[in-house]
């Protein structure tokens, strides 16, 4: 398939739990890009060239998604927890020699990316969450609306193996289907093709829809837990955080995705930009009209 990314290197790093593949190009100060699902890195392959003329740009494929390992699940879900997946992230930004870098994360990697905040508040200078609200926000929020858009959080987190069996089915028609229900056009048209392609090869290997189901039961237990753990002991994102969410995206279904956010971080700033769930596509001049000057914003 077509390289989406022209100038940056392919590197795969071994973590604790995972062999983890990223492209990294660029100069500049390290930024850490992370993708949702059900995508893979080249979500990014948009903005990913015009923040490499500021930036160090790592793009990794998370474990269990596109080029990445699936390594076998546990009791507590904590294989795909965001814990654990925020830990391949600083173990690979460690690898590649970077100990303080910024981040960006989208949908289930804006999950991994705030987890990192939380428990590598050391490591993270600044965070962009791409349209999501935490994940504790969204389970105790449930709308009847929010439920109907978001029902695959119920379905994928089922036990093993119904939503598997029934996605591996037809799992490109569900991904279709799936991508295209979250857009503001309700259609495929802000995909590149080349860029589809990608997801669609990944998504259809029955190892990569397991892992990904796994993905959301650890969001229903694991992740729901240890979120719940720091909003009782008030714990915040000490990094300055920008939330960019699209003006038809998921939070545009709450209450207000600024509101939310400054439950959980000191610093927060966002805005709208007028697209559906994936904005770095929808809308990559618009992203990166947001995310440039608040990357590159100098710390007081």
């Amino acid at each position: 398939m077509k390289d989406l990314f022209p100038g940056f290197e392919a590197r795969t790093v071994e973590t604790i739990g995972a062999e983890i593949f990223l492209r990294v190009g660029g100069s500049g100060p390290p930024l850490l890009l992370v993708h949702g699902y059900p995508q893979t890195h080249a979500m990014y392959h948009k903005i990913a060239g015009a923040l490499s003329r500021d930036f160090t740009v790592v793009v990794p494929d998370l474990r269990g998604y596109g080029a990445s390992s699936c390594p076998p699940n546990d009791a507590d879900n904590f294989t795909y927890s965001k814990r654990a997946m925020g830990q391949d992230m600083v173990q690979l930004m460690e690898k590649l020699g970077f100990t303080l870098f910024s981040l960006v994360g989208h949908d289930r990697g804006g999950r991994v990316a705030y987890r990192m905040a939380l428990d590598f508040p050391e490591r993270i200078k600044r965070l962009a969450v791409l349209d999501i609200i935490p994940t504790h926000a969204m389970w105790h929020a449930f709308s009847v609306e929010l439920a109907m858009r978001v029902y695959h959080w119920l379905f994928l987190a089922q036990p093993s193996p119904l939503p598997e069996t029934l996605i591996e089915r037809a799992p490109v028609e569900f991904l279709d289907h799936t991508m295209a229900s979250w857009t503001k056009a309700r259609n495929l048209s802000a995909f590149d093709p080349d860029a589809l392609a990608h997801y669609r090869a990944a998504f259809s290997q029955p190892k990569h829809i397991a892992a990904t189901c796994d993905d959301y039961r650890a969001g229903q237990t694991y992740d729901l837990y240890a979120d719940e753990a720091d909003f009782e002991a008030q714990n915040k994102i000490s990094c300055p955080v920008m939330a960019i969410w699209g003006d038809a995206g998921l939070p545009s279904e709450t209450d207000g995705a600024l509101a939310v956010w400054r439950q959980w971080a000191t610093d927060v700033v966002g805005m709208a930009v007028d697209s559906g769930h994936f904005v770095a596509e929808e809308n990559p001049e618009a992203t990166l009209l947001a995310l440039i000057p608040f990357l590159n914003a100098k710390d007081e």
